[in-house]
């Protein structure tokens, strides 16, 4: 009954890529996804003439060429630059953490000065620690940027993106905050980023291009039939759940999207605007056109739809997005992943096989490099 070499669990970007790369290598897939379309994550819904992110923004980003030719080599991606935007009462700030950010902040005009302010703010921070190290977030982002921009800019989003007390939080989280005496609002550092023209359907068609697909396939409703279709399984599906939970849940956060399509072409000005404040129940709005249309383009489309993003616990039946990887959680992994290691028939891959948060270049990168038998 064997006709496949992989039966791939999921169309999000890691199984499409590997099924791609698995073609080129001559081997047959069948890649089956429960949704009602291909694409996992990244499927674009089109409304109004916008490619609508259904489940969450996503901006392609490396600085890997291997990786930005293999993506455009199936729809040319365009030149997007995020620059995000925080909203903390109603006054704006720059993102990442910038001079534009600390002249709105402090109205301080050169690094020189940015960098006082940012050391005066840290000294008094660090004197609070009495030469112990950080032991949680609030603790951490204090001694990196000082209170005015943790109090305006962090705890407020943060706390709703974890749902806790940024004392409650690991230090971790926020060790690496980018910090730029520079007037440049680029937040990422890499090489390459951009969207498909087009939206992500174009780069998921042409990955899965030549593969056979099935959508509205659970795997676990049926799980022996699937597993007698191919040599080996490509699991992208959580990992607790393919071993039916014996070790307890993992768990996540997740997000809920309040979509409304709005009768004027550009609401606000940007495609991400943060709201750092705790008082405002959603984190950030997405305004969709604006990763696609720029300049006149944004006027010639009369309508605009903007997304809501709220953050919640993840409860069974929804859709798990960031993995929780505190101590509790990731030492119950590894318990998953000791199982996974034995596995001769399973591939286990991607952000919710793997328990961790990947980019999407990351993913692209890590089935570029599978060694297939």
């Amino acid at each position: 009954m064997i006709k496949y070499d992989y039966v791939v669990v999921g169309s999000g970007l890691f199984g499409a890529t590997f099924a791609c790369m698995a073609r080129r290598q001559g081997k047959k897939c069948l890649v089956i996804d429960k949704r009602p379309h291909l694409g996992g994550n990244v499927y674009c819904e089109r409304k109004e003439g916008i490619n609508v992110h259904k489940y969450g923004a996503h901006i392609f980003h490396t600085s890997n060429k291997q990786v930005w030719d293999f993506v455009n080599s199936f729809t040319e991606f365009n030149r997007y630059t995020n620059s995000p935007v925080a909203n903390y009462k109603g006054e704006l700030y720059n993102l990442p953490f910038n001079m534009n950010t600390f002249y709105q902040m402090w109205h301080v005009r050169t690094p020189e000065e940015a960098q006082a302010k940012i050391t005066e703010q840290k000294v008094e921070a660090l004197q609070t620690l009495e030469g112990r190290e950080p032991v949680n977030l609030e603790e951490q982002a204090l001694v990196l940027v000082g209170k005015d921009i943790y109090e305006k800019l962090i705890r407020g989003y943060t706390e709703k993106q974890w749902g806790r007390s940024c004392k409650e939080l690991p230090a971790f989280i926020i060790r690496r905050l980018p910090v730029r005496l520079v007037f440049d609002n680029n937040y990422f550092n890499d090489t390459y980023q951009g969207i498909p023209i087009g939206g992500y359907n174009k780069l998921i068609d042409g990955l899965l291009e030549g593969i056979e697909t099935r959508i509205n396939a659970d795997f676990f409703e049926n799980r022996t039939y699937w597993e007698s279709l191919a040599d080996r399984i490509v699991f992208t599906g959580q990992i607790d759940e393919f071993y039916d939970y014996r070790f307890g849940k993992l768990e996540y956060r997740t997000v809920r999207f309040e979509e409304e399509t709005l009768d004027m072409p550009n609401y606000q000005g940007n495609a991400v605007v943060n709201y750092t404040e705790r008082e405002v129940p959603y984190t950030r709005i997405i305004e969709h056109k604006h990763f696609e249309m720029f300049g006149d383009a944004v006027y010639q489309c009369p309508k605009t739809i903007i997304s809501k993003e709220y953050s919640t616990e993840w409860k069974d039946g929804m859709e798990p997005y960031y993995p929780v990887n505190d101590g509790k959680n990731n030492a119950l992994y590894q318990k998953y992943k000791e199982l996974a290691d034995k596995e001769e028939k399973v591939i286990f891959g991607g952000r919710l096989a793997e328990y961790r948060y990947y980019d999407m270049h990351q993913i692209v990168t890590k089935n570029l490099v599978f060694k297939f038998d």
